[in-house]
């Protein structure tokens, strides 16, 4: 169920409710640990519904640094593919974390463009284990996605911010607000 939606050049943004390991779109961007191993929260619950041929994937993988993304396939998700990003632990805002989660949803996007994908649903990176604030994550989300899909076109027509509450929703339609997208 749509939130919320916002145009940005030709990209649709969406604000959702769901559960994103049940969105039908080309990625699903999983929060991801610098392991690749799976986890919990939404690492967790991507992996057990794709199935454990993603962790097979995922051990060829090498690993992610902190701020960046790789993609793998979707297996048994409706997802075609899952951009892993692995996003920064929250340690007070002194150690470069607001660039950090910037640049996860900038490499999911580059990856997606470099992939020819349309449609990637992004869920709140950090916000939970690594204790994100969660307002201050989804204006960097919303602000970097809508620079990005605004100064560098990239074909994507839907770009999906999946929120696992009405909590983490209402920061993101703030963000929406704040930026004059509503």
């Amino acid at each position: 169920m749509t939130a919320l939606t916002a145009e940005v050049g030709n990209t649709h943004l969406h604000i959702v409710v769901a559960d994103i390991t049940t969105l039908d779109v080309d990625a699903i961007v999983n929060a991801a640990n610098s392991a690749l191993r799976g986890g919990g929260g939404v690492d967790g619950a991507i992996h057990r519904a794709a199935g454990p041929e993603l962790l097979e994937e995922c051990r060829t993988l090498g690993g992610c640094d902190t701020g960046s993304a790789k993609i793998t396939r979707g297996y048994r998700l409706k997802a075609r593919h899952v951009i892993h990003a692995v996003g920064p632990v929250w340690h007070g805002g002194t150690q470069n974390e607001e660039a950090l989660l910037a640049s996860c949803y900038r490499t999911a996007l580059d990856l997606a463009a470099a992939h020819r994908l349309t449609s990637i649903a992004f869920p709140a990176i950090s916000t939970g284990v690594y204790r994100f604030p969660p307002d201050l994550a989804a204006r960097i989300a919303v602000g970097t996605v809508a620079s990005e899909v605004a100064a560098q076109p990239r074909g994507m027509a839907a770009v999906t911010f999946c929120c696992f509450s009405e909590e983490s929703a209402e920061h993101h339609k703030e963000a929406f607000a704040e930026l004059g997208l509503v």
